[in-house]
């Protein structure tokens, strides 16, 4: 089946926005087998809004149009469709009545230009939009089924996943069930972890199991799109070959599908009761930030320090306001005063020594890392390469990733491909 993402908006066509939507759409297409083949986007200006349609129609078997539904007077998409559909534009009173409702929920007074949101075409089928007053609907224009939806992120990807998926599978004919399982990995580059997983797909006879991969430093997710007849078939297959990958990428896993690395930490301290104290240089207080806004962080973050100069780091701690470089021995000093003074049951130190000259150019740091707890005291010290944003994500990564095997009881220090050896 032939898939066009079509994106509207003038703040899109020119920069203003950094156009997300659409690598998010074409992302959750791929991730389910389905692909897109052309991708366009058009300014709100009636008559190429309505010659992109007739295009998109012409070659395309769907098409997910994205934006153009709100109440404004740049906000076109409900009139051309239904221009482009050759049908008139009529009001939906059962949208409407939603929208009311909506408004009313929330104590407030519907403006009048919001009606404008319910006039859909003739022959429309509405999407659902539950947290949102865009209407998202489905109309045909040609040979070619369109999806629109609204530009608001969070309102799209729920109607993408709910409404649009379930109906383009069924459109491609697809009566199987598809399942995705990932896989969140620090520390091993995409080739690495391609060559590791050599062989993985053909554990799967049939060719029912296919492996990708999406790197997005720090991190990255390894993907197996799983295909069968129902859920218990899909796991059967899935469960060898998912053993197998963790088999194969070991330690540098830490979460899988919808867990994040700071969400596994989290909950492994709040499940043994356990609270953390972090002290950080150059981060930005991002290693903090990963941890203390989550739900039940209140329970687990106790307090934090964040500098760029250690002496302030030091002295905060508790300890003599002196400065130096950013050693493991220094981490691991300023990680046991810290638990101390906080009352912590954990403390995590990261320090980074940025290399001179690398406001300029592409050189790289050192990262000392330190965690105290009353038993016991463990350290680790790297090397990145990279200019300075390269090793600031770098260093919040290797941090939360060395507290997260220090919790499950994993070696902290194993080399990293990011790492100068």
């Amino acid at each position: 089946m032939r898939i066009e993402i079509l994106c509207t908006g003038d703040e899109v066509l020119t920069g203003k926005i950094v156009n997300s939507n659409f690598s998010y759409m074409s992302q959750k297409l791929e991730d389910v087998g389905l692909t897109v083949v052309w991708g366009t986007t058009v300014g709100d200006d009636r008559e190429r809004l309505l010659e992109a349609f007739r295009l998109a129609a012409g070659r395309a078997d769907a098409v997910i149009v994205n934006g153009g539904l709100g109440p404004t007077v740049d906000d076109l998409s409900q009139e051309i469709a239904a221009k482009a559909a050759g049908v008139e534009l009529v009001l939906n009173q059962e949208w409407l009545t939603r929208m009311e409702d909506f408004f009313t929920r929330r104590s407030r007074v519907m403006p009048p230009n919001n009606r404008k949101q319910a006039m859909l075409p003739a022959t429309a089928e509405i999407l659902d939009n539950p947290i949102g007053t865009a209407c998202g609907f489905a109309v045909d224009i040609g040979k070619a089924r369109f999806f629109f939806t609204p530009g608001v992120p969070r309102e799209l990807r729920r109607m993408l996943e709910e409404q649009i998926v379930p109906r383009l599978l069924a459109k491609a004919g697809r009566a199987v069930t598809i399942h995705l399982k990932r896989f969140h990995s620090y520390g091993l580059g995409e080739s690495h972890v391609d060559t590791l997983l050599t062989g993985i797909e053909e554990m799967s006879p049939d060719g029912s199991i296919k492996l990708g991969f999406r790197a997005h430093y720090p991190q990255l997710e390894t993907k197996l799109l799983v295909r069968g007849s129902d859920m218990d078939d899909v796991r059967r297959k899935l469960a060898p070959v998912e053993a197998e990958v963790r088999k194969r990428v070991g330690n540098f896993i830490l979460a899988e599908d919808d867990q994040t690395l700071e969400g596994v930490v989290l909950k492994t301290l709040a499940d043994r009761r356990h609270t953390l104290a972090i002290a950080e240089t150059f981060t930005g207080g991002q290693v903090a930030a990963r941890i203390s806004h989550l739900a039940g962080g209140e329970h687990v973050f106790k307090r934090g320090i964040v500098s760029r100069d250690l002496a302030q780091v030091r002295a905060s701690a508790g300890l003599e306001a002196s400065a130096g470089p950013a050693t493991v021995d220094a981490a691991a000093e300023i990680a046991n005063a810290f638990r101390e003074k906080s009352g912590a049951s954990h403390a995590l130190a990261v320090l980074v020594d940025l290399d001179e000259g690398a406001d300029r150019i592409e050189l790289g740091g050192t990262i000392a890392i330190a965690i105290s707890t009353q038993a016991e005291t463990v350290t680790r010290n790297a090397r990145l390469l990279g200019g300075r944003e390269w090793v600031r994500l770098g260093a919040v990564e290797m941090g939360l990733d060395c507290l997260r095997r220090f919790l499950q009881g994993l070696p902290v220090d194993e080399k990293i491909d990011f790492e100068k050896k």
